[in-house]
């Protein structure tokens, strides 16, 4: 009798697994009990092959298990538009991480927060970004700055090699604290930022472990694995983060004229729109420990992303000789000079601007966009979905279409090019889709044309030792690259 019953239990199990739990959703790849299909993207690193492989057997639209959550991956141009643009406020709220509700009591910042919170900050944001120069000159002067102090500490080394990403780090950094406090990492300040650096390091280290993915995918097993946890370890480096930003914030407090109308900064602009709520008897919308998460969300996305394409495409630089030289036939030939290059110069520097959307293509540095839930139920495919199932934008999947860019692992700026200027390309959605797309990517775009343009115009970019590795199948996330290098100021006509 024992046996009978073990047998249909494990009968039941199996036909649970298999199909019932299956059976009103789009077909995928059948999911193991309670791990689902994550560890094929462990055994195919970043992930990039796994849901290409994917679409290929089950099309545009199929079933993805994260240990026992079902999520809809989107994985073609014309399926995005028609759920995360067209029906956009189904899709505009995301799955929430624990680890801060767990510190906090809830979650804050934009980057964690549905609903009104979330509507209410990120209309903020973009539209703090937008007064304080985004797109005007203000803001364009503050990497301006940043790029001539980068000149600066490269013209001191005469000639040596040394490691690029790290000032490339540090002069990102400074454009978003610029942005944050109007202040940026002087020369007595370095080690404050390495401290601040070494943070965020830690917890893109931790993160981008597979047992942190799973630990947070699949909360049970932290119950299994031994002590700290690295979620406890996220907490711990978060904490840290928290401390130094919160102490920036108190120091700003001091200086703040709270009767100017001007502002000069993020901070300052959030902690008057929070006195005048709290005058006008609103004390939950706007509050320090929001503050806090506002500016650790533009730290992390600002910085990460940043440093990340712009290591990447100074390594495809490296490995293409043809690249080289048409970047810099076309500087020599509009620019002609070592001057400062702004964006006024951008639609005279097509193969520039097609280089950095090949690389931010071919970087594809979000191999699994965000975790998004519908808000209510909805229709997918033909099919019927449930308020609260989860859906993905598969950005990386579209931007590596065989049929929108032939031989899509291979670098090549001329996809973007069409009778000598720059093409538009429907399918290049780096900054993502939809009601969640970047609240940064002017400010990135930005960064990256203006940073790539004189870095190039200025410098012979040559590798010291051995080129930059260009393999991601070692880890789980595409991670900047670390190389050294010698830049020679090119010689002028």
């Amino acid at each position: 009798m024992i046996q009978f019953l073990v047998l249909v239990s494990i009968s039941l199990f199996i036909f649970y697994e298999l199909y019932w739990k299956r059976r009103n959703l789009p077909p995928g790849p059948i999911p193991l009990p309670l791990l689902g299909n994550l560890l094929e993207l462990n055994k195919l690193k970043p992930g990039y092959e796994a849901f290409a492989k994917w679409k290929r057997e089950y099309g545009s639209v199929f079933t993805f298990w994260m240990g026992t959550n079902p999520f809809i991956m989107i994985c073609s141009y014309d399926k995005l538009k028609e759920t995360f643009v067209k029906d956009g406020d189904i899709y505009a709220d995301k799955q929430l991480g624990a680890i801060d509700k767990e510190r906090l009591g809830q979650n804050y910042g934009v980057l964690d927060t549905n609903g009104e919170m979330w509507r209410v900050h990120r209309r903020f944001t973009l539209t703090q970004l937008r007064d304080l120069g985004l797109g005007k000159d203000l803001m364009q002067e503050k990497i301006l700055m940043e790029v001539q102090e980068l000149y600066k500490d490269i013209d001191a080394l005469g000639g040596a090699k040394f490691d690029f990403p790290a000032l490339i780090d540090r002069s990102v950094g400074n454009v978003i604290n610029l942005t944050l406090f109007n202040k940026r990492f002087e020369a007595v300040q370095r080690d404050e930022f390495a401290h601040l650096k070494s943070l965020i390091d830690g917890m893109r280290e931790v993160v981008s472990e597979f047992r942190y993915f799973i630990q947070y995918l699949v909360p049970w097993t932290s119950k299994i694995l031994p002590s700290p946890t690295l979620g406890e370890k996220v907490k711990e480096l978060r904490s840290m983060l928290d401390d130094f930003l919160f102490s920036q914030i108190d120091e700003h407090v001091k200086e703040i004229d709270f009767e100017s109308v001007e502002n000069f900064d993020f901070v300052e602009a959030y902690l008057k729109e929070q006195k005048r709520r709290e005058d006008d008897g609103d004390m939950e919308t706007f509050s320090r420990k929001q503050l806090c998460a506002m500016c650790f969300d533009l730290w992390m996305a600002g910085l990460l992303t940043t440093t990340s394409t712009i290591t990447w495409g100074i390594s495809y630089y490296l490995h293409d000789a043809k690249i080289r030289k048409k970047i810099h036939e076309e500087l020599d030939r509009v620019i002609g000079s070592d001057r400062l290059i702004t964006t006024a110069d951008k639609n005279q520097l097509p193969y520039l601007s097609a280089f950095m959307n090949e690389t931010q293509r071919c970087a594809n540095i979000i191999p699994l966009n965000l975790l998004h839930i519908t808000t209510r139920d909805t229709v997918i495919d033909g099919y019927n979905i449930q308020k609260g199932t989860g859906v993905i934008a598969q950005i990386s999947t579209v931007m590596l279409d065989e049929q929108t860019f032939p031989e899509p692992f291979r670098v090549n700026p001329d996809r973007f090019l069409e009778n000598g200027k720059l093409k538009k390309v429907d399918e290049f959605i780096p900054f993502s889709i939809g009601k969640r797309q970047c609240l940064g990517e002017g400010l990135a775009r930005m960064e990256l044309f203006l940073f790539f343009a004189n870095i190039f115009n200025r410098y012979n970019v040559l590798p010291a030792g051995e080129l930059p590795d260009l393999d991601k199948s070692q880890h789980n996330f595409v991670l900047p690259r670390k190389f050294e290098a010698v830049l020679e100021r090119r010689l002028k006509e």
